[in-house]
């Protein structure tokens, strides 16, 4: 008699954790392909984030993704191929996967996000302004910096984040990236994209840092946030007359990328879509 495989466990690592969409996403993945696996949300405080570590293969978690805030610190956990040691020097991972009893790390945030940019905004030669400067951020300058954007204006609340990450591109490309003392040094109306790679704008009362004179018809805004599907930003965007787009097809795209690290098949995009179409309530 065959004894039925033990199903295979994937999820979420972050704080918060609760608002994403990428269990959704996964799981009707593995049903279209009638894979046994089920992708959950592991909420973890950052006291618990060694213990939680400590716990996968008593969990039987084979796989997951990172997010806020853990994306630098996963980096002590994981091994990186050698095509993936550009990753040390980015400092940013948000995909692991354990290969024969070895973690290995991946960043799918970086061809998730220039696959959905570049399908709505070509960045080569132009100013950008990115706000926060924590590991979606990193992602973000990689992208920017990679596809020959003239120059970043980087600004975060921790000054010393932002020379880190204006430091690390520097040190992989010959690149002009400036970190700001203040939010109002971004010059919005002298910029052609503007990047929110913070998670302001997850909660309704989240305070609004950038203010409606700044912006210009002619930005175009990208929110990496994606639940809800129009922050503050995006909505006095669009009141402007600016181009806008949230993360989901991010999500989307670093989501399918993670399922093929993890399974080795194909993603199933239309299930996918759908799935997080169907939870946005977007036709």
């Amino acid at each position: 008699m065959f004894r039925k495989s033990p199903q295979k466990i994937y999820g979420l690592l972050g704080f918060p954790a609760k608002h994403s969409l990428s269990a959704i996403m996964h799981n009707a993945a593995f049903k279209a392909l009638k894979i046994n696996a089920e992708y959950k949300l592991f909420e973890v405080e950052s006291n618990d984030f060694v213990d939680f570590l400590n716990s996968l293969e008593e969990q039987n978690i084979f796989g997951l993704n990172i997010t806020i805030p853990y994306k630098e610190r996963i980096m002590d956990f994981v091994s990186l191929s050698f095509e993936a040691n550009y990753l040390k020097r980015i400092g940013a991972v948000n995909t692991i996967v354990n290969k024969e009893g070895i973690w290995r790390g991946f960043n799918t945030d970086i061809p998730g996000f220039e696959k959905h940019l570049k399908e709505n905004f070509e960045p080569a030669g132009k100013n950008v302004a990115v706000l926060g400067a924590g590991g979606a951020a990193r992602a973000v300058c990689y992208v920017l910096a990679k596809s020959n954007a003239e120059r970043i204006a980087i600004f975060d609340i921790d000054k010393v984040k932002a020379q880190i990450v204006s430091n690390m591109i520097k040190s992989l490309f010959d690149f002009n990236i400036f970190p700001l003392e203040k939010i109002e040094e971004l010059d919005l109306r002298n910029k052609d994209l503007l990047v929110n790679a913070t998670p302001l704008g997850l909660n309704e009362n989240d305070p609004f840092p950038i203010k409606e004179e700044w912006l210009h018809k002619d930005l175009f805004v990208y929110d990496l946030i994606y639940n809800p599907p129009e922050t503050q930003l995006l909505a006095i965007a669009k009141k402007i007359g600016a181009k806008t787009s949230n993360g989901l097809g991010m999500l989307l795209y670093q989501g399918m990328l993670s399922f093929e690290i993890w399974t080795g098949k194909p993603a199933p995009r239309e299930a996918m879509e759908g799935a997080l179409l169907e939870a946005l309530h977007i036709k």
